[in-house]
């Protein structure tokens, strides 16, 4: 049996005033894109709900890439924006070793501090990855997803900051892929396109996107 999942893209209407409070705090985008997705979804909604996204930028438009098992738009803010929904049943189908593919994603490259032996049983602080240790990061993610890279082109990504209110903003530094790869395990890749790759997915990251090499 085929997964269930559906992607939204939503071109966001950049004169809503909802739009302009989303793309100033990660923590409002995270809570509009939620409304999109069942009620009642238990402690982990978005986990329960595979909910993932990504703000696709240009000069002149912005595009949310919205993925979950179910998807209702109509339930967005009013104007704020555009969206169309398809199935990604054809695409999981598609997926066979060998496959020529082009990618996109946005991720957020870290590694956990390793602390001195008197401190044992403690957790250390996530550090950012930057330059090539983040290429090794993404390659090695890749690489347990069911993807050989062939070319990978990272692009930094200003990420909107998640606030609260009586405390300083806090920074996810987030780096977006794009490449081709070819596909090595199809029920890997499949998995790591239904649950995301790597940490802050609640602020645009882990949405991984496929397409047949030659496209965007």
């Amino acid at each position: 049996m085929s997964p269930r999942a559906a992607l939204a893209r939503i071109r966001l209407n950049p004169h809503s005033r909802a739009v302009q409070r989303d793309l100033r705090d990660a923590a409002d985008m995270h809570r509009t894109l939620m409304r999109l997705v069942p009620d009642h979804l238990g402690d982990s909604p978005r986990q329960a709900a595979g909910l993932l996204y990504r703000l696709d930028e240009t000069d002149t438009t912005s595009t949310l890439l919205v993925q979950a098992t179910t998807l209702d738009p109509a339930r967005l803010p009013d104007g704020y924006g555009h969206s169309d929904v398809k199935d990604l049943t054809p695409m999981f189908n598609a997926l066979k070793k060998g496959l020529a593919v082009r990618y996109r994603i946005v991720v957020n490259p870290a590694k956990t501090e390793r602390l001195p032996l008197d401190q044992k049983g403690q957790r250390g602080k996530r550090i950012p990855l930057t330059g090539p240790e983040a290429d090794q990061w993404w390659t090695r993610r890749a690489t347990e997803a069911g993807l050989e890279l062939r070319t990978l082109l990272p692009t930094p990504v200003a990420a909107a900051q998640p606030r609260a209110k009586g405390t300083p903003p806090m920074r996810h530094h987030l780096v977006r892929y794009d490449g081709t790869a070819t596909v090595t395990d199809p029920d890997a890749l499949t998995d790591a396109v239904l649950t995301g790759i790597g940490r802050a997915k609640s602020y645009g990251a882990g949405l991984l996107s496929l397409g047949p090499a030659g496209t965007v």
